[in-house]
């Protein structure tokens, strides 16, 4: 049997950067609160900002975005599926092997490989996500809005992405269970933005 052992060697490359807690790392850098221990108790850009502040919690944003969008950017021209790509950097970002495997929700870091992988589909789900947040002001039905929404048009374009895509949002979905209780229970916090 073949094996390829430089394809293994990039998806695993994949992983561990999807791995690295932006939201953690910032935090002990400029002596905040463990994200883990506060707010949500998720390492995620929305916690940051709920406990840290908006200017930590966009640069945590930009950095899990980045760290979705630069690899698959430089790996769009090489002999691997870009969907492969795509899997295993949302999975470190999921289950990170630093932490104890308990790492964000994904949302950030799909927009960026979206944006990677073909910038309409970045720029819908972003638009979307965006659309939504002002309407509900609930960051966690706008990242569920847009996931489906994104699989809708993907599925409709025929796009090869859309198994894999099917699997991220079917997982987007599972990390989002308790905030589609709360939502349904009517107790799911809504975006401040004048804090």
């Amino acid at each position: 049997m073949y094996i390829n052992f430089e394809i293994i060697l990039i998806l695993l490359t994949c992983y561990l950067v999807g791995s690295i807690p932006f939201g953690l790392v910032l935090s002990k850098l400029l002596n905040k609160s463990d994200p883990r221990l506060v707010g949500s108790k998720n390492i995620g850009a929305t916690n940051i900002v709920r406990t840290s502040g908006w200017k930590l919690g966009l640069l945590t944003l930009m950095l899990d975005v980045l760290k979705g969008y630069i690899p698959v950017l430089v790996l769009k021209n090489y002999l691997i599926d870009q969907s492969f790509v795509i899997l295993f950097i949302f999975l470190g970002h999921l289950f990170p092997i630093w932490i104890k495997f308990k790492g964000g929700k994904g949302i950030a870091v799909i927009i960026g490989c979206l944006f990677g992988y073909n910038f309409f589909y970045g720029l819908i789900f972003s638009l979307i996500w965006l659309f939504t947040a002002l309407v509900s002001k609930y960051s966690s039905l706008s990242a569920l809005v847009a996931s489906l929404s994104i699989l809708i048009i993907i599925y409709a374009k025929n796009d090869n992405f859309f198994l894999i895509l099917f699997i991220i949002v079917t997982m987007i979905f599972f990390k989002h269970v308790s905030n589609i209780k709360r939502l349904f229970k009517g107790n799911e916090l809504k975006i401040n933005l004048k804090k």
